[in-house]
């Protein structure tokens, strides 16, 4: 393994990355960052938690001058990820003067154009609020040096093509670009060779493993009105130390919460419907030592929360990516995890896909469900918008059917 500072980075930075304990490369950037620094255009593949984010970082701090001037743009598929790039960024380079400043859509414009004309080095954004700000004339880009697309097969899975293609197009032509991504599908080598026809590649891992092989993957079926049991059940017998719990919906989201929260679990809400700060209150308490954070697919994308333990999914994915997305969140940086799965028996089916498609092969558990079957869980009481049993009256009434508790027999549920 070679350190930082067998890597002809300048003692500054090596000194600036040993504060916040990184002393020793992972292989994407023992094999990444000497490319970089050669200045060659460079697409990487490598799976999430490797390692990406200081592998594109570095070589563009080592180059990086003393003055005010926009020189780094890197475009992220999400607010989340594009946050945690900016706050690495400013630990790295603080220190040795570099300025950082993060935009996103889903938040007030104003602030952040603001902190684009005190000037700063590097950009980290969203495609969408970057395209806005180059429209508002506010973001110049005529002195960038480096392009980054982090997670480009997710920023055009999420149908960010044509402002990817956009921004690109805007960028000088004299600049170094770096695509990461932990596939590199047709669309991603299209982009390549449109906009850096010379581009290098390396690759970290064998081609048809899309996850890290520390990861655990196993499954129980449980039927459609025990899943809650089957969840509290697998709590209980394996005991994860820090998990995230995908859910298909916001409603189901909100409806798991009030589940572990009657066991007096501490978990976190995120999803779509919360405001960009209570998501970011969410991430940090999650982080700051919360056992559970609840989510939707918003959390499978991009988050780098290096101690989970555990992937839960409430329902089988319908899509094979999400769930190589969603356990991507475990097994950081070389770490083994566990991802389990409360499936019902229509979704074996589906299971079966995931395996094929992961290259994966799952372990089937059986849940001990009996002692909370008859769990009494707390219902709230009906009224308007959010004071009713589950939120807004009215919305999505068929999955409030789902998991509604019979005002009959609260102990039970009514399908």
């Amino acid at each position: 393994m070679t350190e930082f500072r067998e890597m002809n980075l300048k003692p500054e930075l090596v000194e600036s990355l040993k504060r916040i304990g990184f002393v020793t490369a992972t292989e994407v950037q023992e094999k990444a960052i000497p490319e970089l620094l050669r200045g060659r255009n460079l697409i990487v593949r490598a799976k999430t938690g490797t390692g990406k984010t200081a592998a594109f970082l570095l070589p563009i701090m080592q180059n990086m001058g003393r003055t005010r001037e926009m020189e780094a743009v890197i475009l992220a598929p999400t607010r989340e990820l594009a946050q945690q790039i900016a706050q690495f960024a400013r630990e790295v380079g603080g220190p040795l003067g570099i300025t950082t400043v993060v935009v996103y859509g889903g938040a007030a414009i104003g602030p952040q154009m603001y902190s684009l004309r005190q000037g700063a080095n590097i950009l980290v954004g969203t495609p969408g609020r970057i395209l806005d700000l180059m429209d508002r004339g506010v973001l110049k880009t005529d002195r960038v040096r480096y392009l980054v697309l982090d997670e480009a097969d997710i920023m055009l899975d999420m149908g960010f093509v044509e402002s990817v293609d956009d921004i690109i197009g805007r960028m000088p032509r004299e600049r170094q670009m770096m695509l990461f991504s932990a596939t590199v599908p047709k669309e991603v080598q299209k982009l390549a060779e449109k906009y850096s026809k010379d581009s290098g590649m390396v690759s970290v891992g064998p081609d048809e493993e899309p996850v890290v092989n520390t990861i655990k993957h196993t499954y129980a079926i449980v039927p459609g009105k025990l899943k809650f049991s089957g969840l509290l059940a697998y709590i209980k017998d394996y005991s994860p130390k820090k998990a995230i719990i995908f859910s298909r919906t916001k409603f189901e989201a909100n409806t798991l919460s009030r589940v572990l929260g009657s066991q007096k679990y501490q978990a976190i809400l995120m999803h779509g419907g919360l405001t960009q700060s209570a998501r970011e209150r969410s991430l940090g308490s999650f982080r700051s030592g919360a056992r559970f954070l609840i989510a939707t697919n918003i959390a499978s994308r991009g988050l780098d929360i290096d101690d989970v333990t555990d992937i839960i999914n409430f329902g089988v994915p319908e899509d094979p990516k999400v769930y190589i997305h969603r356990v991507g969140r475990s097994a950081r940086m070389g770490k083994e995890g566990r991802s389990m799965t409360i499936a019902g028996h229509d979704e074996l089916v589906a299971l079966r896909d995931i395996e094929h498609t992961a290259n994966i092969r799952m372990t089937r558990l059986e849940l001990n469900t009996l002692p909370f079957e008859r769990i009494e869980l707390p219902i709230r009481e009906r009224g308007r918008g959010h004071g009713s049993r589950f939120g807004r009256r009215g919305s999505n009434r068929q999955e409030q059917n789902r998991y509604e508790f019979s005002p009959r027999n609260r102990r039970g549920f009514r399908r």
